[in-house]
């Protein structure tokens, strides 16, 4: 299952909320708007969020006549069979066969995956040549990774979601002799400066050192996410004023240029030379 042409993006954290799949989809949109051709797979068989977010911008663009960029999207079921040796088997080829029709014809694979342990989520660490964790600026996202001492911010033992992904790092390397890039993504973060907010990004570098982990700022807390999601559409594609409002027109904008901040700090390959986006 080795990736021959596209690279992949996976989207990972073993906490819920953190906007994995906002994040996931919102990149999908600019690569898209770039030229690229990108591929998304949702291996979060819960919530799904991703593949409704996709499902929402198909709906939504038929029912205005909208000429908009689509990814190439698979969404892969949890198999429910009484043997978990046959239902990992059953998994894996799901996974597989989605790779295998994605990485000859796109340039990107972004991956979203569940808040929790599964197989499938192990699979998709172990193919990322790129992984992005966002983390809310809470020291309660902060302890998915490592437990930190309360006094000066000092990772003093890796938590759950770390071990996973350094056995994913053992894996990758072995079968190609490729590391993973490892971004922490600082997302929602909040406007006013805190004490919290400062021990905070103190102890996540510290603990990206730990790790072998870069670190970069995300995205703001925004309220326009909450109007896009229903209609599947993203900041970067053309949005009615009307719909959106003054405030939140400002804000689109706003988070495009975070976007387009949080792209360049992925060093991603092809993308050295992209244009910011008009508007």
């Amino acid at each position: 299952m080795n990736n021959a042409s596209a690279h992949v993006i996976v989207l990972g954290n073993e906490k819920g909320g953190s906007g994995k799949s906002t994040t996931a989809f919102h990149l999908a949109v600019y690569l898209l708007y770039q030229g690229y051709k990108v591929a998304t797979i949702d291996v979060d068989t819960r919530q799904q969020t991703l593949t409704k977010f996709v499902n929402n911008r198909l709906s939504w663009a038929e029912k205005m006549g909208l000429d908009i960029p689509h990814s190439d999207h698979h969404h892969l079921s949890i198999s429910c069979g009484d043997s978990i040796k046959e239902n990992q088997k059953q998994e894996f080829e799901k996974f597989r066969n989605s790779i295998v029709k994605t990485e000859q014809n796109a340039d990107f694979l972004i991956i979203d995956t569940p808040g929790f342990d599964t197989h499938l989520t192990r699979l998709s660490h172990s193919l990322a040549d790129t992984l992005i964790t966002p983390l809310n600026d809470s020291l309660i996202d902060l302890d998915v990774l490592a437990k930190i001492d309360a006094t000066n911010g000092e990772p003093l033992e890796l938590g759950h979601y770390s071990r996973l992904v350094q056995r994913a790092r053992r894996e990758r390397m072995v079968i190609d002799g490729r590391n993973i890039d490892w971004l922490l993504l600082r997302n929602r973060l909040s406007m006013l400066a805190s004490r919290n907010s400062t021990f905070m990004h103190k102890g996540l570098e510290m603990t990206a050192l730990r790790l072998g982990a870069r670190v970069a700022k995300g995205v703001g807390e925004r309220v326009i996410f909450r109007s896009l999601f229903p209609i599947g559409m993203t900041v970067f594609d053309p949005i009615n004023k009307d719909f959106l409002g003054a405030v939140s027109l400002k804000s689109q904008a706003n988070i495009r240029n975070e976007y387009q901040s949080l792209v360049a700090a992925l060093n991603l390959p092809k993308t050295n030379e992209l244009e910011p986006l008009a508007g």
